[in-house]
């Protein structure tokens, strides 16, 4: 019988990687860097995506198990930096729930027409926050349709924003100037704290390698879905992003609305069915994102708490189907505070000011992940690995270092204040007071369960 189990295809394993990591939100910040955006996707993808693909790859089909990149880290430096990346790992959830709660109130006004009051769009994020909690008590959070469907109608909504963007490019002229110069990098520090939004855009990736018992040759296929998902996904990011800013003056893209600004732009109009249904799509994306993460999140940190680096609440599953309901409560908690608090924040870009607050914490869980990778080849060298990278001892620490530092220098440019202007301050503290509070917490966490190294 195990002879004649269904092997995933590469094609399946490709359209699964695009399903967990294809975010439709992301595209109006990836736009927001302007015309040099195209520069950074290339070159992210040879200096980043290929080297972290070829380590998830080894990592993922070596070291098989519920706790994913815990594990790795936790192997290699022990379970004080194992607890480290839990926390962050799982603290960016909650705030990524949070930052698209907060887009839900305006898209509920485009598609019915009715504006909400400060009140009434905080009772809309709460429904929608608890609505992704509840759904995450089940196993259907992970089902295959959820993840298609949603996959289909976030390549639906970029493909006819990129498409919208050509139209008008061709018969009305761009509304930014495409030139050579234009398209050179830049290296102003506006632009270059939206390029942790890129990288984030390529992390996730190793969710495949949870495949390899069920492919045909995961030893080829792990590293070629990868890639070959990283580049689809970077072109369609690219194509949606050049529909915004043939829509929109780079100046004037807005973080949180510019996908539906951009669709209003493009067919010049600000209501209609189009305009509704578009929204409802949108909306429903934004659900997709949230289930089709939650369990992941959920069991790491779960299986992080049951081996004591993380709180004990975390631990907590059903009796009825074993799902992580403390992680799916604590997440619900957590988000509740911060859309709650949300109206007396001075930077009102809600959904940029959590969402660049997630990406700093999720960035920050995969820093040990790369120097763990060489670690694990000096102290582990005898387990078996179904994929190995191949190449010197140099090229090894090349593979680890370049991807390390570039994270590192986007969690600069995205948390920490370098411009001093009001502007500036407003909106870039509270990213960097929320990123110092939650590293305290995780340290907290450490201290208080007296976990050794």
């Amino acid at each position: 019988m195990e002879g004649k189990r269904k092997k995933f295809s590469l094609f399946s394993a490709i359209l699964s990687v695009i399903c967990v990591v294809f975010v439709a939100e992301a595209a109006a910040p990836v736009a927001a860097i302007g015309n040099s955006q195209f520069f950074w996707w290339i070159f992210l993808l040879i200096a980043f995506l290929l080297p972290y693909g070829l380590i998830s790859s080894e990592l993922g089909t070596t070291y098989i198990g519920d706790g994913g990149i815990y594990d790795w880290v936790t192997k290699a430096f022990g379970h004080r930096w194992g607890s480290r990346v839990s926390w962050f790992y799982w603290i960016n959830y909650p705030l990524w729930l949070a930052s698209l709660a907060v887009m839900c109130p305006e898209l509920i006004t485009t598609i019915t027409g009715i504006e909400v009051s400060t009140i009434g769009a905080v009772v809309i994020e709460l429904i929608f926050i608890w609505i992704i909690v509840w759904i995450s008590f089940y196993p259907v959070s992970d089902s295959i349709w959820i993840l298609n469907g949603a996959a289909i109608i976030k390549m639906l909504l970029a493909l006819l924003i990129g498409g919208l963007g050509v139209y008008v490019a061709v018969t009305k002229g761009v509304a930014n100037e495409y030139t050579v110069s234009s398209l050179l990098p830049s290296f102003d520090l506006h632009s270059l704290s939206f390029i942790s939004v890129i990288i984030f855009n390529l992390l996730g990736f190793e969710v495949i390698c949870t495949f390899a018992d069920d492919m045909e040759n995961p030893k080829k296929q792990i590293p070629q879905s990868i890639i070959a998902a990283g580049i689809v996904i970077a072109a369609i990011y690219i194509f949606s992003a050049f529909g915004i800013s043939a829509a929109i003056p780079t100046s004037e893209i807005s973080t949180s609305s510019g996908l539906m600004d951009s669709f209003k732009l493009l067919t010049n109009s600000t209501s209609g069915f189009f305009i509704g249904a578009m929204a409802f799509l949108f909306l429903l994306t934004l659900f997709g994102n949230m289930i089709s993460w939650s369990l992941g999140v959920n069991n790491t940190a779960c299986y992080a708490a049951e081996n004591g680096d993380m709180p004990k609440f975390f631990a907590l599953r059903s009796k009825k189907n074993e799902m992580p309901i403390g992680s799916a409560l604590m997440n619900g908690i957590v988000a509740s505070i911060v859309v709650v608090i949300a109206p007396i924040l001075p930077n009102q870009d809600l959904f940029w000011a959590f969402f660049s607050l997630n990406l700093v914490m999720f960035l920050l869980s995969y820093v040990p992940v790369f120097p763990a990778f060489y670690k694990l080849r000096k102290i582990d060298p005898d387990t078996p690995r179904p994929f190995k990278v191949g190449g010197s001892d140099l090229f090894l620490k090349i593979l680890v270092i370049v991807p390390m530092l570039m994270i590192l220098v986007s969690l600069v440019f995205t948390a920490v204040p370098l411009q001093f202007d009001a502007e500036s301050l407003n909106e870039q503290l509270p990213i960097t007071i929320g990123t110092i509070v939650f590293i305290i917490i995780g340290e907290a966490i450490i201290i208080i369960k007296k976990i050794k190294k």
